[in-house]
């Protein structure tokens, strides 16, 4: 025979308040986890739709990021005859060739300096970045020294606004317009003229060269050209997968850092998990003799605890889910490790975040329940009556 499910509920439902605090520690750890995956995927997310799959980013050979690229003009210009390259509705070529420098900014709240990228951009940049929309000012004119800023920029740093002056580089940028790029890194950026860039911070080389396919699938033919013409030392990637390494590292540290934090919470949470279950299994000896009589084997008592234990877990594991589910509200900042720069990102949760930390949840209930769930289905039937 096996013991009906309203049995395990109805013994929880009497346990009220040591279920609650059984289940509220489960639930801390769940939300600990399931948070710093959502941090980690919010991140990768972030970086990941900055960049289009049509569009190509030429760096030099071997440089992790824009950051600490260079691609000298003559070898912009070969880059740029390439005939793979889309071609515009005003007969130009979708090409933009760009520089990202770093200037150091301080925050609203703290007034601690943090890095933020600045990039240089010419007319094409913008047609290359249709998530790019202007939402207040105008854009900059081409080969003066104004410059548009990323909204994630303007409620974070000083400074930041319409009308505001930046002092970096040989110069004084006037801020003439706000831009939105939505969940992208762009808008932690602040954008201007490529040349007028490249003179204030005497760099003589581009950052990077972006341009649009005619047909993504002549990607890797293009690829190959490139890399393999002795005239250039350059590397291409899609745009979507430049922006996917430069979160790896970032996000692989959140993710080994929320590890080790949820191993040493749940350990506590387990050993919570035991003694509840030990505690009910003493509270309950006459209960098991009296299933035992009844016919019930020790496999169907064995079960009955182990299930009871797995829904300690699971409830724990939904409130945690549930309260984490709210970090979707908050937007953060950190440095990306990548480009040594801020960047704006909000938590995230898929369905695969869900999954995992259900299981975990009910693993944590499986092992806090299963010794227990032993001891009870070992008692021996006379004893157990007989301490009633």
């Amino acid at each position: 025979m096996t013991i009906p499910l309203s049995y395990n509920f109805r013994n929880l439902w009497t346990r009220r308040l040591t279920t609650f605090l059984t289940a509220s520690g489960m639930a801390l750890v769940v939300f600990v986890f399931a948070a710093i995956l959502m941090l980690a995927n919010g991140l990768q997310k972030t970086l990941v739709e900055t960049g289009s799959y049509d569009n190509v980013v030429v760096l030099r050979k071997g440089s992790g990021s824009e950051v600490v690229s260079g691609v000298a003009r003559e070898q912009a210009s070969v880059v740029e005859t390439r005939p793979e390259i889309a071609i515009g509705s005003n007969g130009q070529r979708l090409l933009a060739k760009e520089i990202v420098v770093l200037i150091n900014i301080p925050k609203r709240r703290t007034n601690k300096p943090s890095n933020i990228i600045v990039r240089g951009i010419e007319e094409n940049s913008l047609l290359l970045r249709p998530q790019v929309k202007l939402v207040e000012g105008r854009l900059p004119r081409m080969g003066s020294l104004e410059v548009i800023a990323g909204s994630s920029l303007v409620k974070r740093f000083k400074n930041i606004g319409i009308d505001e002056a930046l002092c970096c580089g040989m110069g004084d940028w006037r801020i003439v317009g706000i831009f939105d790029a939505g969940n992208t890194g762009f808008s932690s950026e602040i954008w201007g003229d490529a040349d007028q860039l490249m003179q204030a911070f005497r760099r003589p080389v581009y950052s990077s060269i972006v341009f649009k396919l005619r047909d993504p699938s002549e990607f890797q033919e293009l690829k190959n050209r490139l890399e393999s013409d002795p005239r250039l030392t350059v590397e291409a990637k899609r745009e979507t997968q430049y922006y996917a390494e430069q979160s790896e590292m970032m996000a692989k540290f959140l993710r080994i850092l929320g590890l080790s934090i949820t191993i040493i919470f749940s350990l506590g949470a387990i050993i919570g998990a035991m003694v509840t279950m030990y505690s009910s299994v003493a509270n309950r000896t006459a209960e098991i003799g009296t299933l035992r009589a009844l016919g019930f084997q020790r496999r169907s008592i064995l079960i009955a605890f182990l299930v009871e234990s797995l829904l300690l877990g699971f409830l724990g594991g939904a409130a945690g889910l549930f309260f984490a589910s709210f970090m979707q509200l908050f937007t953060i900042s950190t440095m990306n490790f990548q480009t040594f720069s801020e960047l704006a990102f909000s938590f995230s949760i898929t369905f695969e975040i869900i999954y995992k930390a259900l299981v975990f949840s009910l693993v944590m209930g499986f092992v806090g329940g299963v010794l227990p769930a032993i001891r009870a289905s070992r008692m021996n039937i006379v004893d157990a009556l007989r301490s009633s």
